[in-house]
């Protein structure tokens, strides 16, 4: 007779410290798991709920600005450095990591309304309000040192006076040129005090300007004639604009897909346009009740936060109608500028009560050192919901978000009012000859015209 036995060794099965992890063999025949997708699912609905019992999104504020935050600008050759500069002429380094200043650099008399480094870091540009344009080179050692003193001031290596105010700045990815926007649309050079390239848009002011990531000689511009133009700095003119029914405060490219970019519109929505087919927007972001400020785009092309008058900071995937998340403290109050940090970790806000607040860009991240287990638990804990997240409860426990009361009844305003107006075109349509009524979609409602 033969008779079947199961044989295993003891050394495969003896743990050769107590910290080492007792080895199990498991059989994946589903029959004989009935209750497996029930027990993922529970474990789902727990981790959507640990989710939001750990999500800590406020990291600190950084105190030490007089006045109201204006602009931010990212240092692209160190990952902890942040500028700031605000509505009294002041600009500062900080430390994201101590969140102390590093060093400040005095001179503007007005407010400053654009800041740009370069690519290497090297070099700071900033304008403001006094028709001035500053350069300034950013002292290296005090980075590295942790205990420098506040007090350190840095003098510009440069002062350019123009004859008009000047509201924006950016500086090319490649290259040492920057452009400036005030009643025209001016390139400059580092070692050039005057402009090597100006354009003109009609009779207006240009309030926002975006170099390519991709294309150094592509630049995205708008205007208080609530056009965004399309510039070309091999050209003698401007190459495409959109003319939209509001304003569009900030613009945005997209580092990882450099063809699109997206404008923090007036009416608390943002457009996504591609730079190719910009009759139409690719998509609509919805949620602000109030003027979108500024945009920035995360390094990895997926996200971008942005920043409104209604006090909150939101975080939309790139390609969703609807932000993900939304931050707001009760002494936070109008967000003028938002960035993301260069490791994709942070999001860093401007608001006008002088502060600087730092935020973790994913709310329930664990900070620190993570161990392999706590890092596969984490991933697994994402997997499940993301299998199961289509189901009600979890679909509700990872959509809730609270929102401050103001937010809260504007919201439910603007559904009341936007209602009113669908009912109101759906029936004019319905008591209309067939054809002479068309509902067009809200990505091409907005839109006035285009100009080739």
């Amino acid at each position: 007779m033969r008779i079947k036995t199961i044989s295993r060794s003891v050394d495969e099965f003896t743990r050769e410290r107590s910290q080492d992890l007792q080895r199990v063999f498991h059989n994946f025949d589903p029959s004989l798991r009935p209750m497996e997708k029930a027990v993922e699912y529970q474990r789902a609905l727990t981790a959507a709920k640990l989710e939001k019992i750990f999500a800590r999104p406020f990291v600190g504020a950084m105190d030490g600005h007089r006045d109201g935050i204006s602009c931010m600008a990212k240092n692209p050759n160190y990952l902890k450095g942040i500028f700031s500069a605000s509505m009294d002429g002041d600009i500062r380094l900080w430390d994201i990591a101590t969140r102390r200043t590093v060093c400040q650099f005095p001179g503007h008399q007005g407010a400053v309304r654009g800041l740009t480094a370069s690519t290497d870091g090297n070099v700071l540009v900033s304008c403001g309000t006094d028709s001035t344009v500053r350069l300034w080179n950013v002292p290296q050692p005090s980075l590295e040192d942790s205990d420098f003193s506040s007090e350190k001031t840095v003098e510009p290596s440069a002062v350019y006076v123009w004859k008009n105010a000047l509201l924006a700045v950016d500086h090319q990815f490649e290259g040492e040129l920057f452009a400036t926007g005030s009643a025209q649309l001016d390139i400059w050079n580092h070692n050039r005090s005057q402009p090597v390239q100006s354009f003109q848009w009609k009779n207006d002011t240009i309030i926002s300007v975006r170099f390519n990531p991709g294309e150094p000689d592509i630049l995205a511009a708008s205007a208080s004639d609530r056009s965004i133009i399309i510039y070309d700095l091999r050209m003698s003119a401007p190459a495409r604009s959109i003319l939209m029914m509001t304003k569009t405060n900030s613009i945005a490219w997209n580092p990882m897909e450099p063809m699109n970019f997206t404008a923090a519109n007036e009416d608390g929505n943002c457009y996504s346009f591609d730079g190719r087919k910009d009759d139409e927007a690719k998509c609509v972001h919805k949620d602000h009740v109030s003027a979108v400020m500024d945009i920035d785009f995360s390094p990895t092309g997926r996200e971008f936060v942005t920043g409104s008058y209604d006090r909150s900071v939101r975080i939309f995937p790139y390609n969703g109608g609807h932000s993900r998340e939304i931050y707001h403290t009760k002494r936070m109050q109008r967000v003028f500028c938002v960035k993301y940090s260069c490791d994709a970790t942070y999001v860093i806000s401007g608001s006008d009560d002088t502060n600087l607040r730092l935020w973790k860009a994913k709310a329930s991240e664990q900070l620190g050192v993570i161990l392999p287990r706590e890092e596969k638990k984490h991933e697994y804990n994402e997997a499940v919901k993301n299998r199961y997240k289509h189901l009600p409860e979890i679909k509700r426990i990872v959509r809730h978000r609270h929102l401050p009361k103001p937010i809260y009844k504007a919201i439910g305003e603007s559904r009341v009012m936007n209602d009113s107006k669908r009912r109101k075109m759906e029936r004019t349509k319905s008591h209309s000859a067939p054809g002479t009524v068309v509902i067009q979609p809200h990505r091409r409602r907005r839109i006035i015209k285009q100009v080739e």
